[in-house]
């Protein structure tokens, strides 16, 4: 079954929803300030939530916000509140995982459209279907699944009833998320949004009669890296995803910077576009992504990537060499116009003349430009950018929207 599916973006702030938007997203999911799976003060509060609805709607966007944390019975009675808040600032869907949530969900807003977390661990079409017969609209699939179990799942449950799954992004080294090695060590409840990641950390072993002897798990002094898992990306498989009649194409990352939610909605963007002209245009063989789309997913900062597991069980889904990031990019300024051959520039990170640096504008393959000449707001020539956030104009024969991303590729030093 081949679908038109959705892409789903994640929005941890307002900068990052207007990223989002910006860069092509169908939809968004974000959180309010309780009960969603990142506790984070840039989480949308009651009175901003409103506003980042009609931003989102007006530019035909919907808006998903997740309500699906595992309540302990001292917080049940601040969620009736929470969720006619919800209602109130016009949703599209709320992002449930706990079946006592979905009733009360039901209770208190009878029309409000809901989606059924990963947390929920839903891996059969049974439980796709029982949650179905509950009320819901849409199932998130647990990230353990197969292209043939999903395929499975598609075709013994309602057409009407939506299936979400992870595309790209970080995975859990639990199953569906649900993980209490945070709160074993810093006592900090992962099923409640506040996990610290331990997964990610250095382990040495220790044997109870020798204390403060530590063995390496691994050939590294540093430790091992045993739970660390690599990223999920699919970029190259959206062919395959479509498909499987998976309905909506969701981006891990409300905790990742506003230049990763670009530039990975970006990609998924266009290459669904163009996987979906492909097919329009009924050409012959098997769909190719267009590489430029491959090279955006590298020039974020990502753990090594691999597939998940949509092609069975995970041989190498682990990275041990260490916890962190490949960071190949800095983002040195946003484009915000473009006049007299000169783009309007707001600084983010230094960049001086003869730097190379490219520029991604939504929906397009970014441009390479060499930076021959640098002025201030007054148009004077300046030799770099030094000072944070200062308004600038760069040179450029070709013209860029506002919003538009300027970056530079590291040096390695």
């Amino acid at each position: 079954m081949d679908v038109r599916p959705e892409v789903l973006a994640p929005a941890g702030d307002w900068e990052r929803l207007e990223a989002a938007v910006r860069f092509g997203a169908d939809a968004v999911y974000l959180g309010g300030e309780a009960f969603g799976m990142r506790a984070s003060p840039a989480n949308f509060s009651e009175e901003s939530l409103p506003r980042a609805v009609e931003y989102a709607h007006s530019r035909g966007v919907k808006v998903y916000v997740t309500c699906n944390t595992l309540p302990r019975n001292e917080e049940l009675a601040k969620l009736p509140g929470f969720l006619k808040n919800t209602e109130q600032a016009g949703v599209d869907a709320l992002i449930v995982s706990d079946i006592g949530v979905l009733s009360l969900v039901k209770e208190h807003c009878p029309n409000m459209e809901v989606h059924i977390s990963t947390q929920a661990g839903v891996v059969n079409y049974a439980t796709a279907n029982a949650f179905y017969r509950m009320g819901a609209k849409r199932v998130v699939l647990a990230r353990e699944l197969s292209f043939p179990e999903i395929r499975e799942i598609r075709q013994k449950t309602p057409q009407d009833l939506e299936i979400e799954a992870f595309v790209h992004g970080a995975m859990c080294v639990s199953f569906s998320g649900r993980c209490l090695l945070s709160n074993y060590i810093v006592g900090r409840d992962a099923n409640r949004g506040e996990c610290a990641q331990p997964c990610r950390w250095g382990y040495h072993l220790m044997e109870e009669k020798r204390p403060g002897q530590y063995f390496p798990v691994y050939e590294d002094e540093k430790g091992t890296y045993i739970l660390n898992s690599k990223d999920l990306c699919m970029i190259e498989h959206i062919d395959e995803l479509c498909e499987a009649g998976i309905t909506s194409l969701k981006i891990e990352g409300r905790a990742k910077s506003s230049y990763y939610v670009s530039v990975v909605t970006n990609a998924y963007r266009c290459g669904v576009d163009a996987y979906l002209q492909w097919k329009e245009q009924g050409s012959p063989g098997k769909f190719t992504l267009p590489a430029w789309l491959l090279q955006e997913v590298q020039k974020v900062s990502h753990r090594r990537y691999c597939t998940g597991f949509y092609y069975g069980p995970l041989e190498e889904g682990q990275y041990y060499e260490n916890g962190g990031y490949e960071r190949n990019y800095d983002v040195v300024a946003m484009a915000t116009g473009y006049e007299n051959g000169r783009l309007l520039c707001s600084q983010r990170n230094k960049m001086a003349i003869g730097d190379q640096v490219e520029v991604l504008e939504p929906g397009k393959p970014p441009f390479s430009m060499t930076v021959e000449a640098l002025y201030d707001e007054q148009g004077e020539p300046i030799p770099d950018t030094r000072h944070a956030l200062m308004n600038f104009m760069l040179p450029s024969a070709q013209g860029a929207q506002a919003g538009s991303i300027i970056r530079k590729q590291k040096t390695g030093d």
